[in-house]
């Protein structure tokens, strides 16, 4: 896994089928998906549930790309060794999950797994200050977490800014999660993002046995994003 600041995109397949979930990976990689993102929510911490590390194991070998698992539990400690083992590439957790960010990072890398940290919309960037040497990826949650499907919350653009401004020469990932389409994505890409988290406007209008929409969704994001990206850069 090296890092770069081009913008990738993430398909959460907490969008996919349920049903078929390994094809569902393999599709959305071969039409042009960066990373597969893995959401994982224990109904309370958030108010949904959804998958636990025998699902990651299951997945992984239809997984060529980066394994990206965000766990929005609590208590995250405990859970660290078995998502590492079922074979995530990154681990995400929640600062606003347990009182001792810092060891929960510290785990994470230990296990053998980049180290994220995600921040809710009422987390400010300012959180995560005294532990930025201790991370490879900062999700920015651009929708309250728990469903997919939700509305963007334009308030975070400015979070993403002050973030990047955090980070200086680091090399961190900024990855957004929540709301994000061809419309949203500039915004974020501008502002710093280089990971996208993308469900429904991924999957929508596809399936396993006809995977071309998946593809087509994911160019338009990207296309959306990599305009931004020269233009900033401009």
């Amino acid at each position: 896994m090296t890092f770069d600041r081009l913008p990738k995109i993430a398909p959460s397949i907490l969008s996919a089928d349920f049903a078929d979930f390994g094809r569902e990976c393999e599709a959305i990689e071969a039409e042009g998906a960066d990373w597969v993102h893995v959401d994982v929510m224990d109904g309370h911490f958030v108010p949904n549930i959804t998958f636990g590390p025998p699902l990651v194991r299951a997945i992984r070998r239809h997984i060529r790309t980066v394994m990206d698992v965000h766990l929005m539990i609590a208590p995250v400690d405990p859970y660290i060794g078995a998502f590492a083992d079922a074979g995530a590439d990154v681990i995400t957790a929640h600062a606003e999950a347990g009182p001792h960010l810092d060891r929960t990072l510290q785990a994470i890398r230990a296990a053998g797994c980049k180290a994220g940290v995600a921040l809710n919309p009422a987390t400010p960037a300012e959180a995560i200050a005294h532990v930025m040497d201790r991370i490879d990826l900062v999700c920015v949650m651009t929708v309250n977490p728990g469903f997919g499907g939700q509305s963007f919350i334009p308030a975070m653009v400015p979070k993403v800014a002050r973030l990047r401004e955090m980070i200086g020469d680091r090399p961190i990932h900024i990855e957004i999660d929540g709301g994000v389409t061809p419309e949203t994505a500039p915004l974020v890409v501008a502002a710093g993002a280089d990971v996208l988290v993308a469900g429904s406007a991924v999957f929508k209008g596809g399936s396993v046995g006809r995977p071309g929409p998946y593809g087509a969704n994911i160019r338009a994001i990207r296309e959306a994003a990599t305009a931004a990206c020269r233009s900033h850069a401009a």
